[in-house]
């Protein structure tokens, strides 16, 4: 079995990422693409509860057949390790082959990453290009160029209506009406 593994902050999940599993389902020959939000990213960044960001990933990705969300990392040790998470599924699932799924904005810091040799040893990598981040390891560009932080900074001044256009863009729906149920991102105040 063929397993697209796609990590992420996913703070919160915009079309991007919901374009990538898309494109992942459509042209990677896999049985399924896992999606798993960090638990506690290894950068220390401060993130959104994940209760949160695993419910909008659930509602982003819902639409899409073959992609599955999976809460993985928050029963492992912290913080979250791509390497560590790799080695639990591959116990987990001897028989399945790993594909790990990264944008090409992300092939700048993956030598800052815990044991990436270790990575590439039980997962291919499969590079998505992304506009703006042209790279030669990277598929032709696929992805908009969009980022979490710039939702985040939008969500911030969503009284303005360019921004809740703009954010009408670039969040699935059903995302946004999360985000404004439970409060999320109105002010800097994640964890």
């Amino acid at each position: 079995m063929r397993v697209a593994f796609f990590g992420g902050s996913f703070d919160p999940p915009h079309v991007a990422h919901v374009l990538a599993a898309a494109y992942l389902v459509s042209t990677g020959d896999y049985d399924d693409v896992l999606v798993v939000p960090v638990y506690h990213h290894a950068f220390d960044k401060r993130l959104a509860p994940f209760a949160d960001r695993l419910r909008m990933c659930e509602l982003a990705m819902s639409p899409l057949p073959g992609v599955q969300v999976s809460a993985v990392e928050s029963s492992l040790a912290v913080p979250s390790l791509t390497v560590r998470t790799l080695q639990h599924l591959q116990h987990a699932s001897p028989g399945h082959e790993w594909h790990l799924i990264v944008g090409s904005d992300v092939l700048a810091e993956l030598g800052k990453w815990h044991q990436f040799e270790e990575v590439c040893r039980l997962a291919r990598l499969r590079v998505l290009g992304r506009i703006g981040f042209e790279h030669p390891q990277a598929e032709p560009a696929v992805l908009p160029e969009v980022s979490s932080s710039e939702i985040r900074e939008l969500l911030r001044r969503r009284d303005d209506s360019d921004s809740r256009q703009r954010l009408g863009a670039l969040v699935p729906r059903s995302v946004l009406r999360y985000i404004d149920e439970h409060r999320l991102y109105h002010t800097d105040t994640r964890c």
